[in-house]
């Protein structure tokens, strides 16, 4: 077996020499744009716009952003989507019946969407997780290493059928989806994957889980640490390597892993390599290329074509909605490092200058390196605090290294009082003995060090911050009655409006 781990990682370094692209990232990105409206050009959406004229202008990129219009998934799906998904009409946004649909709500919509996904987009997600497969030797990992098992925690792979196409959540589209050949090396198979009810799967992976020799997991790690959970207490065992000796790397997307690694540390045996990915229903747009360094590499040729809005008031409503359809964007050539943008996909899946809803920072340009630092209307910004998920996620791992709090999940709202404003945290945790004063001490002071406008608004408009402590099946229950238990499931980090009278009510029942 080592030999065949030899052999496999060997191919892989050769992969990625033959694969990395020669072309700067910016070259890239133009090529990218012409592709896809070369491909879309014949399309109802491409003749309305005249991409064909755009093609030919001396400067495609910035005719393009002058001629298609910035919409968000509500503006897209009403005046073009719609008519693919509901009636399979082909040709609306890209070429041919779109085959598939992922049913996404992300974190802060509760109406569920339908987002296209087409071969094109399939194969482009699979020459972005082709990369990261051969970047696994940066991390270190020994050759015997790629013989292991891989963990998948997913969605349901038994897609529901409507017209022409197929729906489900996008992991199970991507199971149907991987190479035969790579079938035998994931785990859990077929059989659990295509069970409906999450809780009937985690229940059948614990049952086989002692069969597995488990070398890599890739999963959101709210149910990566469900899964390992029920594994440990399954057969008994003290960590999770004590059944899998191999386990050495998790590949996580979905959510920041920093709230979650103290509370997942307790279940390993031993050190973990942790590599981060950014992988979402419109597309593979990024991945983490080396362990020392915690940013990702964005994707410039892998079917998506990106644009950069600041995120400041010139673009965004206070609530993160777009305020034109011709916001101020930048190509990737003119961005900065350290500002917040967000993210306006075009996609060989047919979305246009789409707003996905994420917002990130680069971290170095040159290189196209960047972090996600949160979601358009997830930034916590009642009084001009202007509190990124980013930021929020750092205070809660400052509680666990100085309090050693176990926090499990939280989330966050800001409640008006009287001519003043609060903040209001709800918090599950491990250890009992923390108090509320302790947490939001610590939360407070690391919130003040991190964001100068949270230490103004401190002494002026925001008078009070307190903690609700909550048992963590309190959040599974809620995201269950929502109907979100599923491989993408997870807790909206910051409450607004609707959402957040929504989790009052349950949990005040």
């Amino acid at each position: 077996m080592s030999i065949l781990g030899t052999i496999i990682q060997k191919s892989a370094k050769l992969g990625a020499l033959v694969d990395t692209p020669r072309q700067p990232a910016t070259e890239l990105q133009q090529q990218q744009l012409l592709e896809l409206m070369r491909e879309a050009r014949h399309t109802a959406f491409g003749l309305e716009y005249g991409f064909q004229d755009i093609m030919m202008a001396d400067d495609p990129i910035a005719m393009f952003k002058k001629t298609v219009p910035a919409t968000d998934y509500d503006g897209i799906y009403e005046r073009w989507w719609s008519k693919a998904h509901l009636e399979d009409a082909p040709d609306v946004c890209w070429p041919g019946v779109v085959p598939y649909y992922a049913l996404s709500s992300g974190t802060s919509q509760t109406a569920s969407k339908f987002i296209p996904v087409t071969e094109d987009l399939l194969r482009g997600m699979k020459r972005g997780s082709r990369r990261l497969f051969f970047d696994l030797n940066n991390y270190g990992i020994p050759a015997s290493q790629y013989t292991k098992q891989m963990l998948m925690i997913g969605s349901c792979t038994h897609l529901q059928r409507q017209g022409n196409h197929w729906w489900g959540d996008l992991s199970g589209i991507m199971g149907l989806n991987r190479p035969f050949v790579m079938e035998r090396s994931y785990r859990p198979g077929r059989h659990i994957t295509d069970v409906p009810e999450w809780g009937d799967r985690i229940e059948m992976i614990a049952e086989e889980a002692t069969g597995w020799d488990i070398g890599f997991s890739v999963s959101n790690p709210m149910w990566l640490q469900l899964v390992l959970e029920r594994v440990i207490e399954k057969h008994k065992i003290k960590h999770i390597h004590e059944l899998w000796p191999n386990f050495s790397l998790f590949v996580h997307g979905g959510v920041m892993v920093d709230p979650y690694i103290p509370s997942l540390e307790q279940l390993f045996g031993q050190p973990m390599h942790y590599m981060d990915s950014y992988g979402t229903s419109e597309g593979f747009l990024g991945y983490q290329q080396h362990p020392d360094n915690r940013s990702m590499k964005l994707l410039a040729d892998c079917g998506v074509f990106f644009e950069f809005v600041p995120f400041d008031t010139e673009n965004f409503s206070e609530n993160g909605d777009l305020l034109s359809d011709q916001p101020r964007s930048l190509r990737l050539e003119e961005v900065e490092e350290g500002v917040h943008y967000a993210l306006l996909l075009s996609t060989t899946a047919g979305a246009w200058r789409y707003l996905l809803g994420d917002t990130i920072q680069f971290t170095n340009s040159e290189q196209a390196e960047f972090r996600i630092t949160g979601r358009t209307k997830q930034f916590l910004s009642a009084c001009g605090e202007h509190l990124s998920i980013d930021n929020l996620s750092a205070a809660v791992r400052a509680v666990d290294e100085q309090l050693r709090a176990g926090v499990r999940e939280f989330t966050v709202s800001a409640v008006r009082e009287g001519s003043f404003w609060a903040h209001q945290w709800y918090v599950s945790l491990d250890n009992q003995s923390v108090t509320p004063e302790e947490f939001m001490r610590v939360v407070d002071t690391e919130l003040g060090r991190l964001n100068d406008d949270y230490v103004v608004e401190r002494r002026y408009a925001l008078r009070d911050v307190r903690v609700k402590f909550l048992p963590n099946d309190v959040f599974l229950a809620w995201l269950s009655q929502r109907g979100k238990m599923n491989g993408q499931a997870k807790i909206p980090r910051v409450l607004k409006g609707a959402q957040l009278a929504d989790f009052e009510l349950f949990i005040s029942k």
